[in-house]
């Protein structure tokens, strides 16, 4: 076995354009880097600039490729839009205006070709959403897509770190399960029934004791109710994955497949987890302002000439706290002839409505409290008016709903009297009534819409471009 040494370590070692562009690499120190091509431009002196990009950062590497090396002709002279290459090169101060580094190479090996570059899906040139759409398994080739994914996951890992230092521990619910946690919508079945021959009971219906799990299963809505299990014990608890609705919503704003963060803390109240809330988000769009300026400059020049200063605004300014009641005032006191939908005490706000508040009336992020009971899930704590419950939802401009949340229910006879307005039976729920029966606590939580997030970090238009692989009504392709 051949013994690995530090200077085999080194010479092998590759280099991420990231650290070449953050001039990380000093000048005339020798690397290899592997990526794909973006481009290829040519000289009258026999010299071929290649624009190399590897996903590390928005920016490409310009290699300089003379005509002295070895597959000159043969390999370099043919390469294309979305050819994959090792290079091996030294660092040099760029002689042009666009870049501060040049990889003059010494070695370029080509891993693999674009056959018929004519027909290459992602060809140089400005392609539409929904085209895009049609090959995503290669869309995250150009620059828009690229951009988002590593906002993305700048979000993602900056939404652990923050929880992790807060003081909750990640625990990940299940994503089969028998209730709807919302105890209302419709969800996607699990099922290992054979379609063309269903076995019926007596009653002609479907016999699912016969099915996988021995009852009727579904993909879940969401991981809340078993978080409550976990916060009522190890105090503060998240989860973070996907969550799925059946609904037919081909909106901009809606995926059938969806992630979802979810907090759950006990002995919080309603101000305490909003608090937490608007803390968190406000973390989060620092850490994206600090850490993707230049895939944020990017979507600034092509996007959005406001989403930075939109993002410093968030960062820097208190979001605006304001009662459901008060809300419907406001909006009564518009003129109607502004809103499709007229409002009234006790309706669901539309998105005209939240846009209307956030982005015209508030002009900033609004957190509206304490709603309607009969437009809430059956599990958020009554007020004492008996008419609202201790509820929240934080409404972005552009966005709409981003966050919803509440102080849950830790009365049993008043969760009993909920789950029998509603319909939903105890049976089913029993389990989650034990945790009023055998200590019950104060407790509260929300759920955030990661892929909403993503487009109120980067100013995109269609959530469909927020996440790898879309999946909407009639769409489950790759």
């Amino acid at each position: 076995m051949a013994q690995i040494t530090k200077k085999n370590y080194l010479c092998n070692k590759i280099t991420m354009i990231k650290e070449i562009i953050e001039g990380k690499i000093k000048k005339g120190e020798n690397v290899q880097i592997k990526g794909w091509v973006r481009n290829k431009r040519s000289s009258k002196i026999g010299i071929y600039f290649l624009s190399i990009y590897d996903g590390s950062c928005f920016n490409s590497l310009q290699v300089i490729a003379g005509n002295k090396l070895k597959n000159y002709k043969s390999e370099i002279s043919i390469l294309t839009t979305g050819c994959s290459v090792k290079v091996v090169g030294t660092i040099q101060k760029s002689l042009g205006s666009k870049q501060k580094f040049d990889l003059f190479s010494e070695d370029i090996k080509v891993f693999g070709f674009v056959k018929n570059p004519e027909k290459y899906p992602i060809s140089p040139k400005n392609h539409s959403f929904e085209y895009l759409r049609k090959v995503s398994h290669l869309r995250s080739r150009t620059n828009f897509i690229g951009a988002v994914m590593r906002i993305r996951n700048t979000l993602f890992q900056e939404i652990h770190n923050f929880l992790c230092k807060d003081g909750y521990i990640w625990i990940s619910s299940p994503i089969i399960t028998t209730l709807n946690a919302e105890g209302a919508g419709k969800m996607f079945r699990v099922s290992t029934l054979n379609l063309l021959n269903i076995t019926k009971n007596d009653y002609k219906k479907i016999n699912f004791s016969k099915d996988f799990f021995g009852q009727e299963s579904f993909l879940t809505v969401s991981g809340q109710l078993n978080n409550e299990s976990y916060a009522c014990s190890l105090g503060k608890v998240y989860s973070f994955g996907p969550a799925f609705r059946a609904e037919n919503s081909n909106t901009s704003r809606h995926l059938s497949e969806f992630w979802m963060v979810e907090p759950e803390a006990a002995f919080l109240n309603l101000e305490e987890i909003i608090h937490t809330s608007e803390r968190m988000l406000k973390h989060l769009f620092n850490s994206v302002l600090e850490k993707r300026e230049d895939d944020l400059k990017f979507f600034y020049e092509k996007v959005d000439k406001k989403i930075i200063s939109r993002l410093e605004k968030f960062v820097y300014s208190n979001f605006v706290h304001v009662e459901y009641t008060e809300v419907v005032k406001i909006l009564k006191r518009c003129d109607q002839n502004l809103f499709n939908t007229k409002i009234t005490w006790g309706m669901e706000l539309s998105v005209e409505h939240e846009r209307y508040l956030t982005e015209n009336y508030f002009m900033s992020p609004i957190i509206v409290k304490n709603h309607p009971k009969e437009i809430k899930a059956f599990y958020m704590r009554l007020n004492e008016d008996n008419k609202t419950v201790a509820s929240m939802d934080v409404l972005f401009p552009k966005v709409g709903e981003l966050i919803g949340g509440s102080q849950r229910e830790e009365r049993l006879n008043e969760l009993d009297k909920r789950l029998s307005i509603t319909g939903l039976s105890k049976k089913e729920y029993s389990w989650y009534r034990d945790l009023r029966k055998y200590g019950t606590v104060p407790h509260s939580g929300f759920g955030l819409g990661f892929d909403r997030l993503v487009i109120c970090s980067t100013g995109i238009k269609n959530i469909r471009e927020s996440i790898p692989f879309p999946r909407t009504p009639s769409n489950a392709k790759f």
